[in-house]
């Protein structure tokens, strides 16, 4: 019994141990970029890991002016919650279908859906690039949604039909049976069903939307459309890089995904490994 009371309690100490570890792990960062939103250049490069001498608040109204931070964190919340809704509203149907419907050539559809996400971003960005200049539609955003959107339907697909084949497949006949068709059957029935994959899928295609650059960076060159990460390149100048107001838009960027994170957490981990597992 006392051999099984110490294994029990290394056990939990050394998963205590583990927790707290990867806490400090994973906020560590957030501390220090906290603490350096209050410094200015001097403090930080002398000592970054250090208390401020003195608590310079000014970083944040030069955030603000710099990068035009208030309107930067708008577009990209703009760019983000669209890309979220066209990924969901295409990816659902389409994920609905691969699942539940028994079509022969949906096999190698699915396969060509899994095969873009093999396809490395970099290698796009020419083809993109002429694509957006032929159709004018430099610093359009849904271009830029579109695009966003694209690299994120295998993903989506992924998972949505990887959940949805794991569910009861009864639900379907039962619904047929009082008359339901498709459609009915895919919002009424399923989808409420679906909330923990769907909260899963949103927080990942949102953080992709709202802190992605490389695309923004060649198809937004409008100041007044620029997203966060756009933005942010505006702390470095020829030869200097402002990094106190630069850690304090980075701090105020933050905001929104951690208001969406904690939101929707509760069903992260669930979904995550629903859709995973099933199907």
């Amino acid at each position: 019994m006392n051999k099984y009371v110490v294994k029990s309690g290394i056990k939990k100490g050394a998963q205590y141990f583990a927790a707290i570890f990867m806490a400090v792990i994973t906020f560590f960062p957030l501390v220090i970029t906290f603490i350096n939103s209050f410094k200015n250049n001097e403090q930080i490069l002398l000592g970054m890991f250090s208390l401020p001498e003195v608590w310079n608040f000014s970083n944040y109204p030069d955030a603000i002016r710099i990068a035009n931070a208030l309107k930067s964190i708008t577009n990209s919340l703009l760019v983000a919650v669209a890309t979220l809704v066209v990924t969901i509203v295409i990816a659902m149907p389409a994920a609905y279908v691969i699942a539940r419907k028994s079509f022969g050539y949906l096999k190698a559809v699915y396969i060509l859906f899994m095969a873009g996400v093999m396809v490395p971003v970099h290698c796009t960005l020419v083809s993109v690039s002429k694509i957006s200049s032929t159709l004018g539609s430099k610093n359009s955003y849904i271009f830029l949604v579109l695009i966003y959107t694209a690299f994120n339907l295998s993903q989506a697909i992924f998972l949505f039909s990887g959940y949805i084949a794991g569910l009861d497949r009864g639900l379907d006949e039962a619904a047929k049976i009082d008359g339901c068709g498709d459609l009915k059957l895919l919002t009424v029935i399923l989808l409420p069903i679906c909330k923990p994959i769907l909260a899963t899928e949103a927080i990942l295609v949102f953080i992709y939307g709202y802190s992605e650059l490389i695309f923004s960076l060649i198809l937004i060159t409008d100041s007044a459309k620029y997203t966060v990460s756009r933005a942010m390149l505006n702390f470095t100048a020829n030869y200097t890089t402002s990094y106190g107001p630069q850690f304090a838009f980075v701090i105020m960027s933050m905001i929104p995904m951690m208001i969406i994170y904690l939101i929707l957490h509760e069903k992260v981990e669930a979904g995550m490994l629903a859709g995973a597992v099933k199907g």
